[in-house]
């Protein structure tokens, strides 16, 4: 019985941690020792590469938003890798030929990996500006990010992904909130040395610090700035830089993070010196944020499972707390998608195939 107490408590406490103990942590480490991060105006080369497939929806608009951002033209350059579309993409790309937009194009279907390698090959900017044709940016979002490569420690800078809800107000429940929950502690993180990760839709890093990503990587996202804290050099968050989107319907969101977990998992065999406090400067924040994250799962079944043996006592309430908040969250999830049976193929479907452009 001991042992299942101590199962119990155990667990408690790494998950309490993971979501409230670090951010506490960081909360307190950003006022003792921040690490500010030196801006300035000025205006580098700068290549906006993104990995594209079947968007022919969503590419002219995404074009349009990226043709009219506040940054000088002359300086700016767009590539669009284009990954074995067959949607005719490809020619709505060709149309912005002649307004300077550069196409890479691939005929077979290889994944964002290789789409992205094909991409900053053919990028001649200082500095490589990574997004998704889903998003939209904000006019000064370049500009904002490119201002903190003035600090000679920034290898690479992470702007801030806005969920917008079906009104066009940020998103305020579900998905919503959780997703500001994460931007507080990425802040933090960046204040404190490096936020463990990049937003996908809107990240960027210096060109010489670029090294080709393995084919079939799943979190570019993530493997590329946390290659860049191993080299040395800091991944900063800059929340004034920002891309919007619409909050994802529970279904893609949950597949969404079956693949982010899955790419860390990835992440853990490509990039072993994470594991390293020598090595790996933000090795805390690694293990607390990417590591604890994916030890929560496991940490909730020892978690109930000690507790159905643990009947009397404290140990009553916390097991009614946990039956309904599955029992919530269960019914939460059948309202969302409006009493229709999830696609339970769906995860599977992420693990097997290469990550697509978006």
């Amino acid at each position: 019985m001991i042992a299942i107490e101590a199962a119990f408590w155990l667990s408690l406490l790494l998950v309490a941690y993971v979501y409230a103990g670090y951010p506490l942590l960081l909360a307190v480490w950003s006022r003792w020792r921040p690490r500010p991060v030196e801006r300035g105006g000025a205006e580098p080369t700068v290549s906006l590469v993104m990995a594209v497939r079947n968007e022919r929806e969503r590419l002219e608009r995404k074009l349009e938003n990226c043709l009219a951002l506040d940054y000088p033209p002359e300086k700016l350059q767009i590539v669009v890798s284009l990954d074995g579309s067959c949607d005719g993409t490809a020619g709505v790309a060709a149309r912005y030929a002649a307004r300077g937009v550069e196409v890479v194009r691939s005929e077979r279907h290889r994944g964002k990996a290789a789409a992205l390698n094909s991409g900053v090959a053919a990028a001649r900017g200082e500095i490589v500006l990574f997004c998704d044709a889903r998003q939209r940016l904000d006019p000064g979002a370049v500009r904002e990010l490119v201002a903190c490569f003035t600090d000679p420690s920034v290898g690479a800078a992470s702007g801030e992904l806005v969920l917008l809800d079906d009104s066009g107000g940020v998103a305020a429940g579900g998905v919503g909130l959780y997703w500001r929950y994460e931007k507080v502690v990425r802040a933090m993180e960046s204040r404190v040395h490096s936020a463990v990760g990049a937003t996908g839709a809107l990240y960027a890093i210096r060109r010489e610090l670029w090294a080709p990503l393995p084919e079939d990587t799943l979190l570019d996202d993530v493997l590329v700035p946390m290659r860049i804290v191993l080299a040395g050099r800091r991944t900063v968050f800059e929340p004034a830089a920002r891309a919007y989107d619409r909050e994802a319907p529970p279904e893609l969101e949950f597949a969404r993070k079956v693949r982010t977990l899955a790419g860390n998992f990835q992440l853990l065999g490509l990039l072993p010196g994470l594991l390293s406090p020598r090595s790996n400067p933000v090795f805390v924040q690694f293990v607390s944020h990417k590591l604890g994250r994916l030890a929560v799962p496991h940490l909730l079944i020892v978690l109930l499972v000690s507790n159905l043996f643990l009947l009397e006592g404290v140990y009553l309430v916390f097991l009614a707390g946990q039956c309904a908040w599955y029992l919530l969250a269960s019914a939460g999830a059948i309202a969302a998608r409006g009493g229709e049976r999830p696609a339970a193929e769906a995860p599977a479907r992420i693990l097997q195939r290469r990550q697509r452009p978006t």
